[in-house]
């Protein structure tokens, strides 16, 4: 249904209400009204905020942990991104993010003179990305970036937050009301703009708006890669991320969980496949701890998703890396959307007990283990990275989410090598970028699973403003992994520099409807505010096209097997004399 102008904005005029002048706290308070409502303070979330109010607009934000910065802070997953990413396929304020990391490692913390030397230093050394960091640092940098807003009001965020209803009058969203999870006092808030930047598009239902969840039948997309029927069950697992640093000569045995006995054969995968020579430990072709090695960067589990490399500070000042568990500890076949809510508490606790039970079993199971002994007991949970008691992230690391029935869907075929062999199919709708290769959690039946088998099938990507469009809804807005992709095309559009684009251009399309005065739909099919909109993102930093063709790939899969590739351990990039060496310059 497409609406006038006036049709759209009287609609909202007994919506929106005056700025309250109360001083006193808005949850005392009944009512609140702003311009653009962001449910959800994920990555994406953070990044609409910023768009929106960098417009002029003023933004309430909500999130239901205690942190903002979803993926990137409260689930502990350091960046999953392609292989372009300092140069470009990003937008400006992600890099700015990225550089505000490296910024405060530089201001805060006694880097080693050859990481001081370094313009691509890399905290954590990880080969799954250039810029591996922990949470709280990267919860550090997105309030600096939120201060100025968050500091004159233009920003309200309200953590520990949820939306609680959504009353929605015909094809419009209207009041939202918030409830605080600590007090459970509620906010009813009116604003034009109401965006989910939730990690399982929990607005969705709760709006009514049409969404899809987890694999359509090939009969639907036509995708290659899509199962035979649809699979409204088959998600990608989520992995409730683990933050431990290894003191060898100390012993940090957590007490045995509970379900320690139920989840054991979960590691069968590693129990099988275990080698150790002295004090090394080798599970699956993958290094978990080895003697450093002069001069040469050996990757392992260890330093896969490590946050923090204590060589790259000042000797001394670290008595271990820090790094994040994420082997071994993946729920698959346990959904957490669609279910009843006792079976979702369920699936969550047992993503819980199942990192917890990884940790035991590292630390008491493995044979010789640290000198000749069963176990690495002087593995230690780091809750503090998190702010909680038992090591674990705040919230499980979620794969897929709920996707809006969009009025256009990102198809694999768009992109596929074998479908388009010149190049993929050009969106003269662009809103951004994503270029990273299909990265789907799953068996292919080819023995191995589909990330592996779809590795280098696939073009980079572009954002469609189509699929930020619900087919019905004129004025909620998907600003996280639940546009409308379909499951295999979720596997490249979810990572960290895609969700903070989706949610930069979703938080900008919510501002220009608002200081226009149209809804979203006609900025789709109007080429002049199309054009207008997209000359907006381009101010914004927002790139729409890629200077290239280019295959997708992560970061790691472009470099793994690349010759002495420098992942950011700065110890092995200088000769003894100081000098970088000749192969890195």
């Amino acid at each position: 249904m497409l609406f006038s102008r006036r049709q759209f904005f009287v609609s909202f005029a007994a919506l929106e209400l005056n700025r309250l002048a109360s001083p006193l706290a808005e949850f005392l308070s009944v009512q609140a009204a702003a311009d653009v409502l962001i449910v959800g303070g994920s990555f994406g979330g953070v990044a609409a905020a910023l768009s929106a109010a960098r417009m002029g607009c003023r933004v309430i934000l909500t999130e239901e942990t205690e942190w903002i910065g979803g993926q990137a802070t409260t689930q502990g997953v350091p960046l999953d991104e392609h292989p372009w990413i300092e140069e470009f396929g990003r937008t400006s304020s992600y890099a700015q993010f990225r550089s505000g990391v490296r910024s405060y490692y530089r201001k805060n913390y006694p880097l080693s003179a050859q990481a001081r030397a370094d313009a691509q230093f890399n905290p954590g050394a990880c080969w799954v990305s250039a810029c591996g960091f922990e949470p709280r640092v990267g919860l550090a940098v997105l309030h600096q970036m939120l201060a100025p807003f968050l500091a004159s009001g233009q920003i309200r965020l309200y953590t520990r937050t949820i939306a609680e209803t959504v009353e929605r009058r015909g094809d419009l969203v209207g009041e939202v009301v918030l409830k605080c999870l600590e007090s459970n006092e509620r906010l009813a808030v009116h604003a034009p703009y109401v965006l989910d930047a939730t990690e399982l598009g929990d607005l969705l239902p709760l709006a009514g708006v049409e969404f899809v969840t987890g694999s359509e039948s090939a009969a639907d997309t036509d995708e290659p890669s899509a199962s035979a029927t649809a699979l409204p069950q088959m998600m990608q697992g989520f992995t409730h991320l683990l933050a431990v640093d290894y003191l060898p000569d100390e012993d940090h045995t957590v007490t045995r969980p509970p379900r320690y006995d139920e989840m054991r054969p979960h590691f069968k995968s590693l129990v099988g496949e275990v080698a150790t020579h002295d004090d090394e430990l080798t599970i699956r072709g993958r290094r978990l701890f080895s003697p450093p090695a002069e001069g040469h960067y050996e990757s392992s589990i260890w330093n896969f998703r490590r946050v923090l490399c204590a060589s790259n500070f000042a000797a001394g000042a670290f008595q271990s890396d820090v790094t994040m568990m994420m082997n071994g500890n993946e729920c698959d076949n346990l959904p957490i959307i669609g279910v009843d809510d006792a079976t979702r508490r369920a699936n969550l606790e047992y993503g819980r007990q199942l990192s917890l039970s990884l940790l035991y079993f590292l630390q008491t199971e493995v044979q010789p283990g640290n000198n000749g002994k069963p176990g690495f007991r002087g593995l230690r949970a780091r809750g503090d990275q998190f702010g909680t008691l038992d090591g674990l992230a705040q919230h499980p690391y979620i794969r897929e989410s709920r996707r809006i029935r969009s009025e256009f869907t990102v198809l694999e075929q768009h992109f596929r090598v074998d479908s388009r062999p010149t190049g993929p199919m050009p969106y003269p709708d662009s809103v951004g970028l994503s270029g990273y290769r299909m990265d789907i959690h799953q068996p292919s039946g080819k023995g191995q699973s589909m990330t592996l088998s779809l590795n280098g099938h696939h073009w980079v990507q572009q954002i469609p403003l189509g699929a930020l469009l619900p087919v019905r809804v004129e004025n909620l807005l998907p600003a996280c992994k639940n546009l409308g992709t379909t499951h295999i095309t979720n596997g490249a559009f979810r990572v960290h520099p895609t969700e903070w684009n989706i949610g930069e251009s979703a938080g900008a399309l919510a501002a220009f409807c608002v200081q226009r005065k149209v809804p979203p739909r006609q900025v789709r099919g109007k080429p002049s505010l199309l054009d207008d909109f997209q000359r907006q993102l381009g101010r914004l930093g927002v790139q729409l096209q890629w200077p290239e063709t280019l295959v997708a790939q992560s970061y790691n899969s472009m470099y793994a097997n690349v010759p002495d590739w420098y992942f950011g351990e700065a110890r092995l990039r200088f000769t003894p004399e100081g000098t970088l060496r000749r192969d890195y310059q």
